[in-house]
């Protein structure tokens, strides 16, 4: 698992979002309503891959994404530039 995600199930709305956007259909909607009525959405976390498109389309923000590892960094200095390193980003 590279990522998990964590529902606010008291605020979700149960709009569906996330879970059609959802690449690895980790996420469900409950089959128990919250104190507002509403049917959540509901994680189950097996295979994330922390890639948080579920929080970016949540129009309630109720989904926060965590991942194992932080995302690896790497300093990148150009000998010749006088100036401050610059920070990117290795991918695996």
């Amino acid at each position: 698992m590279a990522g998990k995600i964590i529902i606010n199930a008291e605020r979700c709305k149960g709009c569906g979002l996330c879970i059609t956007v959802c690449p690895k259909g980790n996420i469900v909607i409950s089959k128990e309503s919250n104190k507002a009525g509403y049917f959540p959405a509901m994680d189950v976390n097996s295979g994330c891959t922390g890639c948080s498109v579920c929080a970016l389309v949540c129009p309630d923000a109720v989904i926060e994404v965590l991942r194992d590892k932080p995302a690896q960094i790497r300093e990148v200095n150009d000998s010749k530039k006088k100036s401050q390193p610059e920070i990117v980003e290795v991918k695996k």
